[in-house]
């Protein structure tokens, strides 16, 4: 396993909107992307780009992510962190699958199967207890604008 591209931090929050005022008026954010919900893992989800050399996909994104009524996991999260934080690492990879077998070769637990996640690629993520305690997403590299 090769490490690749910082793709996103995760950061969990209360309030997207209450973030994007944030990023904006705060850490100056230019580039804020429309918010969406993405249900299937129950998240509302807007990213906010950081400057890269080639443009928007050479800087690292922020994604912010808020729970959608019933998600246990995030609201779980908030509750232990009520201002919101650091939720999780994503880091892109050129073969979902071929990174999957990797991870497990070497003994890591793979939290459930590769599904789409809010680029539009395939994602799995990776226990923290095995990743230095970090809460890891590993995502195929976007073949488009996202």
């Amino acid at each position: 396993m090769k490490l690749g591209r910082l793709n996103h931090i995760g950061v969990a929050t209360p309030s997207i909107a209450d973030s994007i005022v944030f990023y904006r008026d705060v850490m100056g954010a230019t580039k804020i992307h429309d918010p969406f919900d993405l249900p299937e893992q129950g998240v509302k989800v807007c990213f906010v780009d950081t400057p890269g050399a080639g443009g928007a996909m050479d800087g690292t994104q922020i994604e912010l992510i808020e729970p959608l009524p019933g998600n246990a996991s995030i609201a779980a999260f908030l509750e232990k962190n009520p201002a919101g934080g650091q939720h999780h690492v994503c880091y892109e990879v050129p073969d979902i699958h071929v990174a999957k077998a990797a991870f497990e070769a070497l003994g890591k637990r793979v939290l459930g199967e590769p599904r789409i996640g809010a680029h539009g690629t395939l994602i799995f993520f990776l226990h923290p207890k095995d990743m230095g305690g970090v809460l890891t997403e590993i995502m195929e590299t976007p073949k488009g604008d996202h």
